[in-house]
């Protein structure tokens, strides 16, 4: 594989309709069915729901919800009145610097990262949303700069690169534009790609082969589109649910439904955590798990951003390969496990995205979406000279 040149653009939109008989979901995809839970062999549409159990889990603050949504929030900054810019207090800075022993800045260890990537191929994996560009009050607003837009499109002539996101592909494109990169969207449910002649994930039972506008020959990867129906319902029903509470946006992101409470005044998070809950309540096949200052909802299958990883690597032909280095720069709690899959084995880096201590299975650190551009060019300046030399 030439990672000096561009890489093929691959077609953004489904190529054609999918059915649960042309995926073909493999049994260690399949939706958990908890004990006792009768389910139909058929599409959702026939599927039983399972019915709640009085008093059980009625209470959110029972649950946990409130426990884990406050602790998904960063803490407030101060707001610097002359300024009128938020600065961390000097407590968190502190405790960020004492944090940062264990997670070492990615700028400031860059030599020792890259004495360990000489010889290797380095594969580059990257969140969007709080990486590539600000977190921002409104989730339809989250654009990234110009200047980052130049600094991932430069990356990825040196270097195979993706973004995961929990968004849908199509959405994240809409945001990044750029062709060059390979698109994993609602946490690599969602996965386009080129079929590579030396691998056979074209030829996986949950891929569907065809080619994109150039000619090239390309994979779709949707082991979840047995779900559509039923998220589409839920989210119908989630933006009914909270169309009361002020601030509370629903948004549809294909494969995972996600609400968004960052404009939600934190007393009514009670409330919004409650119309989750009393929805989802009735979907066993489907699962809440929490991002910043979001609830998604997602169905409950066995994968992930790490898996969405490793599916990556094998789609490029870099998995089980000792000369690859792959590394995953992200920010949120569902990046977790693209970090804890590159941390097993020692297989690459993960890098977090935070100014604000946190435990990951991140290796190192950036503070933010700033910095991460400075890594990016810093992998290009790197990449460059060695690039004349040959």
């Amino acid at each position: 594989m030439d990672l000096k040149s561009n890489h093929a653009a691959p077609v953004l939109t489904d190529p054609a309709p999918i059915s649960k008989s042309r995926l073909g979901i493999h049994s260690s995809l399949l939706p958990y069915s908890p004990p006792g839970a009768a389910f139909s062999s058929g599409l959702y549409p026939t599927m039983p729901r399972k019915k709640p159990i009085p008093g059980k889990l009625d209470d959110v603050r029972a649950s946990g919800w409130l426990d884990a949504m406050q602790s998904s929030s960063p803490p407030r900054k101060k707001l610097t009145k002359e300024l009128n810019v938020e600065v961390a207090s000097d407590d968190t800075d502190v405790a960020y610097r004492s944090w940062m022993l264990k997670y070492p800045s990615a700028l400031s260890s860059f030599e020792g990262i890259m004495n360990h990537a000489k010889g290797k191929r380095i594969a580059l994996f990257l969140d969007y949303d709080g990486t590539l560009s600000p977190i921002v009050d409104d989730p339809d607003h989250a654009f990234m700069s110009n200047t980052m837009r130049s600094a991932v499109r430069t990356v990825a002539k040196y270097f195979p690169t993706a973004i995961i996101s929990g968004r849908s592909r199509d959405k994240v494109f809409e945001f990044v534009g750029l062709t060059e990169l390979y698109y994993a969207g609602s946490h690599g449910m969602d996965i386009i790609g080129p079929v590579q002649n030396s691998v056979s994930v074209g030829d996986h039972p949950n891929c569907i082969r065809s080619t994109d506008k150039q000619g090239k020959e390309i994979y779709l990867f949707q082991p979840a589109s047995e779900f559509l129906p039923m998220i589409d319902e839920v989210f119908r029903s989630l933006v009914e649910k909270t169309k009361e509470i002020e601030g509370a946006t629903v948004e549809n992101n294909k494969f995972c439904v996600s609400v968004h409470y960052r404009n939600v005044d934190e007393k009514n998070w009670t409330t919004i955590a409650q119309c989750v809950h009393d929805i989802i309540k009735d979907y066993p096949r489907l699962r809440l798990t929490h991002g910043r200052k979001v609830l998604e909802v997602r169905p409950v299958i066995n994968w992930d951003k790490g898996k969405a990883v490793e599916f990556l690597l094998d789609s490029l032909g870099l998995s089980n390969s000792d000369d690859v280095l792959p590394m995953y720069v992200g920010d949120d709690r569902t990046d977790e496990d693209a970090f804890k899959v590159l941390r097993e084995g020692n297989r690459g880096y993960g890098i977090l995205v935070s100014s604000w201590p946190k435990e990951s299975n991140a290796f190192y650190s950036l503070r933010d979406p700033s910095e991460v551009m400075e890594f990016l060019i810093s992998l290009v300046k790197w990449k460059q000279p060695m690039e004349h030399v040959k």
